[in-house]
């Protein structure tokens, strides 16, 4: 009873979040633009996608209260309680690496990412090279991101100042990108945003905050949080680095 309680709560706010959208979306197509709605898209088919909207948004926040929260903090808690620190940063690697991978978000714009620079004749135009660099592009952001939660975690430890490392990486990013190809620096840009979404972002928050909260003058509000930002610069700087240096490396790169 209690579940669907939260769960009924969890929809209202769901709706309330989503009306916004749905609000200036209707304002533009109905009084800016004043045209019907395309005939491929028809308004049962508008209707029915909103519902899946709401019931999935409802569901995938709830999930995360449920299951990915505790399970990370509880994770970084027992890590600490272990005592053993070679072993927490195994696990921060995999976990930043494993839920990257899994970003239906990176997934989609390695996808597009290939077909362009398969387009603008960097690649061969071929689905075999098409799907080479999309795999490479999907594992050299999903490393970037486990060295990020990995230092993000070395940073809680030691009390660095969050605010001079992002300095710095944005910093290195400008050099990268004076060096690195034309046709990458859009793509890298794009991988630092895409990365952080529904999966990477609960588990790296959890664990940052349950770290924090599990060490001795740590502050979870101080020191659990800028693991994302983290996660966000580093594909930036990794990426600009595949273009320039390890593009090659792909099989079918144009010479």
């Amino acid at each position: 009873m209690d579940l669907v309680v939260s769960l009924a709560h969890q929809l209202k706010d769901s709706l309330r979040d989503l009306a916004p959208v749905v609000l200036v979306m209707a304002f533009f197509q109905l009084v800016v633009i004043r045209q019907p709605l395309p005939d491929s898209l028809a308004l049962m088919d508008l209707a029915l996608g909103l519902v899946f909207v709401v019931v999935g948004l409802t569901l995938f926040i709830k999930g995360l209260e449920l299951g990915l929260f505790p399970l990370g903090e509880n994770l970084a808690r027992a890590f600490v309680k272990k005592g053993s620190i070679t072993w927490l940063l195994v696990f921060t690697f995999a976990l930043g690496l494993g839920s990257t991978v899994a970003e239906p978000a990176l997934i989609a714009i390695a996808a597009r990412a290939a077909q362009v620079v398969a387009q603008g004749g960097l690649i061969d135009d071929s689905i075999s090279a098409q799907n080479s660099f999309a795999f490479a592009l999907r594992m050299v952001v999903a490393a970037s991101v486990g060295v990020a939660v990995v230092i993000g975690v070395v940073r809680i430890f030691k009390g660095w100042p969050l605010h001079l490392m992002i300095i710095a990486g944005y910093v290195l990013v400008l050099l990268l990108t004076l060096l690195a190809p034309a046709e990458m620096i859009g793509i890298a840009y794009d991988s630092g945003g895409v990365t952080t979404s529904t999966i990477t972002v609960p588990l790296v928050t959890a664990l940052g905050v349950g770290l924090a909260s599990s060490i001795k003058g740590r502050s979870p509000m101080l020191d659990g949080f800028g693991l994302i930002a983290l996660a966000s610069v580093m594909p930036i700087i990794f990426v600009l680095i595949f273009g320039i240096v390890g593009i090659h490396l792909v099989p079918g790169v144009v010479p």
